[in-house]
């Protein structure tokens, strides 16, 4: 079996010395279902931009992905459909003009979005885009004041409780709600026979008791503040719009998030920016830079994952054997080198004292790093700072920002330290925990400890990884599995808890360890492979796909090779499943493995078909090195 173990890393890395860019990034799509698609249709129809070409592309991709009952789903296995996504499948596809209502694939679609409970069962974020296009009325009452961006950081919760996702999403919002802001234009379509005439305000907004207490006390915290209140309103639109502004990447977008770029754009409209404004144009501009071509079809990413992408395969062709002096690695790290932040961003807010030198996702962030992306670009460059000892100064800037990134229960956060206020539990927001915390997770923590341990000096004993292990040990769930916040879902937490656990020096007889791989032994395939539904997330626990795919055998492979210091028959299986199906090209191949949203947002990393079987067959090569 070694001998195919063997041949099949070369061919992987063959595979992927081909696909590298000039510049010496990975640019794998970063592909997130259609509704980017739509909202680009959407945007450009808005602002009366005629890109016809691009209207037409994307157009052809909504329509290929429509199920034959007229629904559009984020994953396979999704049931029947999804009803946001075939409502915003819809809008875009009635405004671009290219498709009637008549039209049959239009007809089943309404029929769908009807008998699933219209519009107004639709996500919040669709509800949002639906009222500042003109296809619904905003709702009279809207459960963040602008003022909140007023309170200072003292206040229990403050405008730098949210995360920075949130923070870039919700800013426009609130300009947007506050101004009752509406867009329609002489070819906006008619999506009234998708609301009854009782439901023209489809947004809900659950009022608990404690919401209203909590509300009152924003009120009281506002009327605190000093200044007549037109003016205080006045104050926090302008703050609103410079946080915005202040903001904006190399690129014209909004911290590089197609969403929050959307969004801004409709913001400075409402406060009297023309549709041809420079900053218009440039937004635009960057968001059609995110366009990729899948299978000869155009789709507009969410954002680009260039460092993602470059810095976790630099560090998996090295574990393959491929040295820090090939060319493929040199280009990829100097890359990886010329995209370290030098900027302070907002995480400064929670954290004062550290300097920049993190690294972030996307090829134009320069602002907002985050945890993962720095420890994997470390990996990746680890090897060259020793041979290389000008660059030690990055690797340093790298480490130091990192551990400042610490939250105060241990474990690491994405992108802001401690913004994981119980109290945002109370906003009536759907989905608030996943759009507005950035809490502390073991997909983030275990590779962080994974990093720290094979990559630094740091004594086992030192004081953030004993307490990064208690957090670890404290979150583990009762069937001895991990939940990954930004992978699906359970197999990814677990993989990134257990092999970080083991490169701090935490031993197999460990009981959380055992826990773990006595349960990814028990939801192996009869095939020897892995798979995970997308639905564990939202029903908060493991849901088993019945298929196995290619990444999620990967990680559990390498979390059970961490372990073991024998081959096991759960090894060897899953090492046979890995070499017989490397090459497989069907819908588990294509099926999302990244997260965002619980029951939303849906990541399909082109990349991670390579990335992980590389490391799992690296890694299996390396601790056993007898043939068999």
């Amino acid at each position: 079996m070694l001998d195919k173990v063997n041949i099949n890393l070369h061919d992987l890395i063959e595979k992927v010395r081909k696909d590298q860019s000039p510049n010496g990034s990975w640019k794998y799509p970063f592909e997130t279902g259609i509704s980017t698609d739509c909202y680009m249709i959407i945007l450009l129809r808005s602002l009366e931009i005629n890109d016809e070409k691009l209207v037409q592309q994307l157009t052809e991709r909504i329509l290929s992905r429509q199920e034959k009952n007229g629904a559009w789903k984020l994953f396979y296995d999704e049931g029947d459909g999804n009803l946001s996504a075939t409502v915003e499948a819809y809008y875009a596809l009635l405004y671009s003009g290219l498709i009637k209502k008549t039209d049959p694939r239009m007809k089943r679609a309404k029929s769908f979005i009807v008998k699933n409970g219209g519009l107004k069962k639709s996500h919040m974020f669709t509800k949002f885009m639906l009222a500042l296009t003109g296809q619904q009325k905003w709702p009279t009452f809207f459960p963040l004041p602008l003022e909140i961006l007023l309170l200072p950081t003292s206040f229990p919760i403050h405008f730098y409780s949210f995360s920075e996702f949130g923070r870039a999403n919700l800013t426009p919002i609130m300009i947007l709600a506050d101004k009752k802001f509406q867009l329609r234009t002489k070819n906006s379509p008619d999506l009234s026979e998708l609301t009854s005439k009782r439901e023209e305000d489809v947004f809900e907004f659950r009022h608990s008791p404690e919401w209203r207490s909590f509300y009152s006390g924003i009120q009281q915290a506002v009327k605190g503040l000093i200044g007549l209140p037109t003016h205080l309103h006045q104050l926090a639109i302008e703050q609103a719009r410079q946080y915005m502004l202040r903001r904006i990447e190399p690129d014209g977008t909004f911290l590089g998030y197609f969403s929050s770029t959307f969004l801004m754009i409709f913001a400075l409209l409402s406060l009297g920016y023309p549709k041809n404004h420079l900053l218009i144009r440039n937004a635009v501009n960057g968001l059609k830079t995110m366009k990729t071509e899948i299978n000869g079809q155009t789709h507009m990413q969410y954002t680009t994952a260039d460092i993602w992408n470059t810095s976790l395969l630099g560090y998996a062709l090295q574990e393959a054997g491929v040295p820090a002096s090939d060319p493929m690695i040199k280009i990829a790290n100097h890359y990886l080198f010329n995209r370290q932040h030098y900027k302070y961003g907002d995480w400064a807010i929670q954290n004062p004292t550290a300097l920049p030198g993190g690294w972030g996702f996307a090829d134009m962030n320069t602002i907002h790093p985050d945890v993962d992306d720095t420890t994997s670009s470390l990996r990746s460059i680890a090897r060259t700072i020793k041979k290389e000892p000008i660059n030690r100064q990055s690797w340093q800037l790298g480490l130091q920002w990192l551990m400042t990134m610490q939250n105060d229960d241990g474990g690491w956060p994405a992108f802001e330290k401690n913004t994981d206020s119980k109290l945002l539990s109370l906003l009536p927001i759907e989905k608030a925990e996943y759009i507005l915390t950035d809490p502390s997770s073991a997909d983030v923590t275990g590779r962080t400890l994974e990093y720290l341990g094979k990559y630094t000096n740091l004594p086992k004993d030192h004081p953030s990884i004993k307490s990064a292990i208690r957090w670890l040990t404290n979150n583990q769930e009762e069937n001895g599995s991990w939940y990954g916040r930004w992978g699906i879902c359970y197999i990814y937490g677990t993989w990134g808890a257990v092999t970080g656990l083991r490169a701090v020096g935490v031993l197999p007889t460990y009981s959380a360890i055992k826990k773990a791989i006595i349960w990814l032994e028990s939801i192996q395939n009869q095939d020897g492979g892995w798979g995970e539904s997308c639905r564990s997330d939202s029903k908060n626990k493991y849901v088993p796909l019945k298929t196995s795919t290619l990444t999620h055998t990967a990680w559990a492979l390498d979390a059970l090779i961490s372990v073991s210091e024998k081959r096991t028959k759960a090894i060897d299986n899953g090492i046979r499943f890995l070499l017989e199906n490397v090459d497989r090209d069907d819908w588990t191949t294509n099926y999302p493995k990244g997260q965002g949203m619980a029951g939303d947002f849906y990541i399909h990393y082109h990349s991670y078909r390579y990335i992980f079987p590389l490391l799992a067959l690296s890694h299996y090569q390396k601790k056993y090195p007898k043939k068999s």
